[in-house]
């Protein structure tokens, strides 16, 4: 048997939400707001902490500096029982770090600070002791500059060789991105963006369409995350499903995507067909909207069940 049912490898940040801020003070001004919080996020750390939440084992594969950020999210993990023991730290870079001023309607501009996930590399010599999963997550190309000279390519390429079932997910794409995808795509299973930045790396608007870009590109599946609007599972035969949203009162929409990622691979992981991940992990994004975080609102596999029984979607 694997050691786990997932490793998430990638983007590993610590967000600070506040919420509410309507302005920022002008000068040296104070405003007073309801909430703040510390957590774990990115699209490896908040995808690893909602799958761990939902009862799989999992490991972390990030790199983190020595400071109090980086211990807070260890100790987070340490709670949640998700494995550290292929985490790196760094004394040259501060942990990478989102200052999240949270608006009134659930918006979150982001202030970031790159830092240690640029450093993180995994050596071939890694592979085979991070490989000892079911399903691998990569998450964060383009925020991983030491990974973006061609590891992450050979590490899914190695994974595929491996047997293991690869998924992918990217945050902030810009005109480089897909250059830098196309080595990796061939060896992504599940290709997880949100439809926004799937279109932006298309030059398409549909999801139909913009699947066929990235079928030609290599993956296997596309599962285009869309907000409010729910989410498309497009595979390589034609088929096209929407996945209708659960309908909450959002709080905040810090970490939805990444949560989604999470929720669709634990639910893989439980053996629940691909169709039905789509709607578990619909249903984890909708719980993290109703609260402030990146894990907000989802605390186990029997929540999210019960959740999933008494809530109206579309």
């Amino acid at each position: 048997m694997a050691a786990f049912d997932a490793v998430f490898v990638g983007l590993t940040i610590l967000d600070i939400a506040g919420r509410p801020v309507i302005d920022i003070p002008p000068r040296g001004g104070v405003a007073f707001i309801e909430q703040i919080r510390l957590n774990p996020a990115g699209t490896a750390a908040g995808a690893n902490i909602n799958a761990a939440k939902l009862g799989i084992r999992t490991a972390a594969v990030a790199c983190l500096g020595e400071d109090e950020k980086a211990d807070f999210i260890l100790a987070s993990y340490a709670r949640l029982g998700i494995d550290c023991s292929l985490v790196q730290r760094t004394a040259q870079q501060e942990t990478s770090a989102t200052i999240l001023p949270i608006r009134p309607n659930g918006e979150r501009p982001a202030l970031h600070c790159r830092g240690a996930s640029d450093a993180l590399f995994i050596r071939e010599e890694e592979f085979d002791a991070i490989l000892d999963c079911r399903f691998l997550h990569h998450g964060g190309t383009g925020l991983l500059a030491a990974m973006d000279s061609g590891q992450s390519a050979l590490l899914l390429r190695a994974a595929k060789a491996h047997g293991v079932t690869t998924s992918f997910d990217l945050i902030a794409p810009d005109a480089g991105t897909l250059d830098l995808l196309r080595p990796l795509l061939p060896s992504v299973d599940y290709f997880m963006p949100s439809l926004e930045e799937a279109a932006y790396l298309s030059g398409e608007t549909q999801p139909e369409a913009i699947a066929r870009v990235f079928f030609a590109l290599g993956v296997g599946t596309c599962i285009l995350k869309d907000g409010e609007n729910g989410s498309w599972l497009l595979t390589r035969d034609g088929a096209v499903e929407h996945i209708a949203p659960f309908r909450v009162d959002a709080v905040d929409t810090t970490g939805c995507g990444d949560s989604y990622c999470g929720g669709f691979i634990a639910a893989l992981a439980r053996g629940l067909s691909v169709k039905a991940a789509c709607e578990v992990a619909s249903a984890v994004a909708a719980l993290v909207a109703t609260g402030m975080g990146s894990d907000a609102g989802v605390v186990d596999w029997q929540h999210t069940q019960e959740f999933m029984a008494t809530h109206r979607r579309g």
